[in-house]
């Protein structure tokens, strides 16, 4: 159990954790700036109110232990195991909000990924804990949003989610290839 948490798996989830978050928030500035040409209707606003224990520790676990641990194992009963990746992800991101279900799908995969190399839950449930944890500290020390109103921050932060999107696919397309191949 302790070699799942060796130096290079911790590498490569603080590595994901990170990248995932510069990407996420530029998939949030796309949203954002869609959504400024689309009319809102927020239906989803009641179910996204949480306090801080459900997002950073609630979350990780039960969404860990259910996309994880019970769909993606159980539908590499059914079909390939690349395609149960794909899919538990695409569940995983369907719980998430319009701005956030793509950057949500390729964490989802990502993490599916880690579970696959180390056959032990608790990798996925470390690098979602540190995501949520890093997502709601970045909100607690923005409070005037200066990372969404501040033009050079936001031209900086969009640089850098593509750059970070670049090093997720080739990350996912790398180990998609070995999964593929039983590599793992």
């Amino acid at each position: 159990m302790l070699e799942a948490f060796s130096p290079d798996i911790l590498k490569t989830v603080l590595a994901v954790v990170i990248l995932n978050i510069f990407f996420s928030y530029g998939m949030l500035y796309l949203s954002n700036f869609i959504l400024d040409f689309v009319p809102s209707v927020n239906l989803f606003n009641s179910f996204l109110t949480g306090s801080l224990i459900a997002t950073i520790f609630i979350s990780p676990i039960s969404e860990e232990l259910i996309f994880r641990g019970v769909f993606l194992n159980r539908l590499q009963l059914a079909v390939p195991v690349v395609f149960a990746v794909l899919i538990s992800s695409l569940l995983f991101a369907a719980l998430h909000s319009f701005g956030s279900i793509f950057s949500a799908f390729i964490f989802g995969v990502c993490i599916a990924i880690l579970y696959l190399k180390t056959d032990n839950i608790f990798v996925p449930i470390l690098a979602h804990f540190l995501n949520n944890l890093f997502a709601e500290i970045i909100v607690v020390l923005d409070p005037n949003k200066i990372l969404f109103t501040n033009s050079f921050v936001v031209l900086i932060m969009s640089i850098l989610a593509i750059v970070s999107f670049v090093i997720i696919l080739i990350f996912i397309i790398g180990n998609l290839k070995k999964l593929n191949n039983n590599d793992l």
